[in-house]
């Protein structure tokens, strides 16, 4: 009795639970993916496709600048994702939800959490794991967007390197991955690293543009560079990876042989250099990330205090050999400008000891960017920073000025005033600006101090008197100068306009270009080494399809050539085409249109050619027809095909002819449409019939729907491409139009096609009248 009572019990548990998760489904259906994208139930899947790609022009959060028009660029995805799928769709139809986020809400979970006693339900019974709304939400600080990524994350990728995982709904192997990448972000998120993750699903555009074609990927970006991670998802290989992203060349190791060298570079290099004394083998990954990240500004060196052969350096400057210690050198290797200690090295503290100390005391200006952070441009009055620039010269002549200025620019240090130096020699065009007596100045220093006005160069300052020698008068004077101008800002009475200065630490061109190409070989070796064959088939689809019409067409043109040698015209055509050469030498040494074969290929225009012919033929073709009659057939073939063998190379153009005598209503009609040219008489006049149109030429544009018009030649008429052998004076008589010089007794068949070249010539120049149809008329 008691197991029947606990059978029911079993069975109204679960019927209850299948009802609770059929209102949860209910209650969670508030995302109606119908009513996002603006559709009915039984719309189609061209419909739900258009639909959902005005909105996403429409919403795309790239060109909505609306607050919320990124979730609804989201919403639109999901709605598109769930209705494009028809396994997906028939879910949502069938249970309100498309089986990606079944599950109970928080009140449901707490009604059936404890339904019946003795029967727990967990919430894992309706709730799948690779859900993404279930997944860990430490991913959703990383998001990125296609807008987001190019405007911030591109350029900020040239001060740090970034992870990015690639992810989507239903990924199994994303779940497997998902505890180590959750650790690695977190501990090298705090090292400096950024971390990014894109869901493949709602930013389709964003994981293509990465080149990611499938779910997990990792890749990382530097310098705006992509790179992808091949290996195993464990920790050391991830830490690794993001080590690898690094140059190689970022902290030179440091011992007793070299540190003097390496501090001496200060003048070379004008940084600062940086030392980091610490008791690990191996330059830790802080330590790179920050050397990256200043690179340039600071040049950094490490020094491994348990290696031997470093201990003069540790005595010299008093290392504590047990704590991490960083030191700051500027113009003088014998002391640091600032020293820092610490247990354990946080990345906050290093930025703030480094952000203090990235420029010399008084550095030099070789290029605009630096003269534009070390000068900036005023903002306000209360926000005034001067510049005392000290022009001068390289080589020991002007050594003992700069060593006095350097010593009054460490005496007088604040936060309003920055003292640099430039050579004039490196920087003509911004000294000749400034000191408007060249002569007095030539081969001595100078001091001026400036104010920038704007980014365009316009600056005021003023030039110290006499030239800068560092004497205890010249300290007293600026000294004096830099009081005043305190008080009076009005003290820099001069204006004028800088250009932008040289970069003089700028590589070659040559070598930079070097550097390039040797970027984009690795590159293509490593994509090519590490790509799978999925991936590697377009590439070898299109190479093996390049060789195979390589091939071919050598193969082809081989065996036309031999069949030209072999051919050759018939000896009528040689001997007028010789004629022909001889009468119009003008014309052969113009025309470049060598004929392909020794024939003129000219097919018969009929019912069942017609269409391709004529009505659907390529746009560009030309159909060029010779109008004959069965008695003239034979005569007028060979003079036309003599007269147009020089244009058969063209294979823009096509030869046909049409008979007279089967097809004269359809000429009739076409002839109507060029009156000026050929006029054409009354159908119901007596001679209508007799009308002799042999020896006329039509060259018929099928797509434009026009044709131009050559008629026969007549002697005595000079324009006789466009000239007519008839006068289509349908009132005289038959007596008087036997007696007409055109009649065909007064010359003979052949002579109708004469010139007909010279119009062919004017032909493909476009140069000839055109008479436009509405449309082709049937031919029968």
């Amino acid at each position: 009795m008691e197991l029947g009572r606990a059978g029911l019990a079993w069975a109204a548990a679960l019927l209850l639970a299948a009802l609770g998760a059929q209102v949860a489904a209910a209650a969670a259906g508030d995302f109606d993916p119908y009513r996002v994208l603006g559709v009915g139930r039984s719309s189609s899947q061209a419909d739900i496709k258009k639909a959902y790609k005005r909105l996403a022009r429409e919403w795309h959060p790239d060109k909505n600048k609306d607050p919320g028009a990124e979730d609804k660029f989201i919403q639109i995805s999901k709605a598109y994702e769930i209705l494009s799928n028809e396994e997906k769709r028939a879910n949502f139809d069938r249970y309100g939800d498309a089986g990606e986020s079944q599950g109970y809400s928080q009140h449901q979970h707490r009604q059936f959490h404890h339904f019946h006693e003795g029967f727990y339900f967990d919430e894992s019974f309706f709730h799948f794991p690779f859900n993404s709304e279930r997944r860990d939400t430490s991913d959703e600080k990383y998001l990125l967007h296609f807008s987001h990524y190019i405007n911030e994350i591109v350029p900020d990728s040239f001060k740090k390197p970034y992870l990015i995982k690639i992810t989507s709904d239903w990924c199994f192997s994303c779940i497997h991955i998902e505890p180590v990448w959750k650790e690695v972000a977190q501990e090298l998120e705090v090292l400096g690293v950024g971390i990014g993750v894109v869901h493949a699903g709602y930013e389709r555009r964003l994981a293509h543009h990465l080149g990611a074609h499938s779910t997990p990927s990792i890749l990382g970006l530097i310098n705006g560079k992509i790179t992808f991670f091949h290996n195993a998802v464990i920790r050391e290989n991830l830490r690794q990876f993001v080590e690898n992203l690094l140059p190689g060349n970022l902290v030179e190791k440091i011992t007793d042989k070299n540190y003097i060298r390496f501090l001496s570079n200060w003048k070379k290099e004008n940084k600062p250099h940086v030392l980091l004394f610490d008791h690990m083998p191996v330059v830790p990954l802080l330590y790179k990330l920050t050397a990256f990240a200043y690179r340039d500004y600071l040049s950094f060196g490490y020094v491994y205090v348990g290696l031997r052969g470093t201990e003069q350096l540790s005595s010299q400057y008093n290392i504590n050999v047990y704590t991490p210690t960083m030191m700051i050198f500027k113009e003088h290797v014998d002391r640091p400008a600032d020293v820092v200690q610490a247990r354990d090295m946080k990345k906050q503290l290093i930025d703030d000891f480094l952000s203090q100390n990235k420029f010399l005391m008084v550095a030099r200006l070789t290029s605009q960017r630096l003269f534009q952070e070390l000068c900036p441009v005023k903002k306000s009055h209360r926000q005034r920073k001067h510049c005392v620039v000290l022009l001068t010269g390289e080589g020991d002549k002007f050594a003992e000025a700069y060593e006095a200025f350097l010593t009054f620019a460490v005496a007088n240090t604040k936060d309003t005033l920055k003292f640099v130096h430039i050579y004039n020699d490196r920087q003509p065009e911004f000294a000749d600006a400034l000191l408007m007596d060249e002569e007095k100045y030539r081969g001595k220093s100078a001091v001026v101090i400036l104010e920038r006005r704007n980014n365009a160069g316009k600056i005021a300052y003023k030039t110290l008197e006499e030239a800068w020698q560092g004497s205890k008068e010249d300290n007293f004077i600026l000294l004096d100068l830099l009081d005043q101008l305190r008080i009076d800002p009005g003290l820099l009475s001069s204006e004028t306009v800088l250009a932008d200065l040289n970069d003089e630490l700028a590589p070659m061109f040559l070598i930079r270009w070097l550097y390039s190409v040797l970027d984009y070989i690795s590159d293509c070796w490593d994509s090519l080494f590490h790509s799978n064959w999925r991936e590697m088939m377009p590439l070898l689809s299109l190479l093996f399809s390049a060789l195979f019409i390589l091939f071919g067409t050598v193969i082809v043109q081989a065996f036309s050539d031999s069949s030209d040698t072999r051919d050759s015209p018939p000896s009528e055509k040689e001997e007028t085409a010789a004629k022909t050469e001889k009468n119009d030498t003008s014309f052969s040494k113009e025309s470049n249109r060598i004929p392909k074969k020794g024939f003129v290929e000219v097919t018969e225009l009929t019912d069942i050619n017609y269409n391709s012919n004529l009505v659907r033929l390529r746009p560009g073709h030309m159909n060029v027809v010779l109008i004959l009659s069965n008695s003239t057939k034979t005569v007028l073939l060979q003079k036309f095909a003599l007269e147009v063998y020089t244009f058969t190379g063209s294979s823009s153009l096509h030869f046909s002819f049409l008979s007279l005598d089967k097809h004269r209503e359809w000429l009739e009609y076409l002839l109507e449409f060029a009156q000026d040219a050929a006029p054409i008489p009354n159908q119901y006049d007596k001679h209508f019939l007799e009308r002799d149109y042999t020896g006329y030429v039509l060259a018929l544009n099928g797509h434009k729907k026009y044709f131009c018009l050559f008629k026969p030649h007549r002697s005595g008429d000079e324009g006789g491409t466009l000239g007519s052998c008839e006068d289509y004076d349908s009132s005289l008589p038959t007596e008087g139009r036997g007696k007409s010089s055109c009649s065909p007794g007064s010359r003979s068949i052949k002579n109708k096609l004469h010139k007909l070249s010279f119009w062919m010539e004017r032909l493909l120049e476009g140069s000839l009248q055109r008479f436009y149809i509405p449309s082709w008329p049937a031919l029968d």
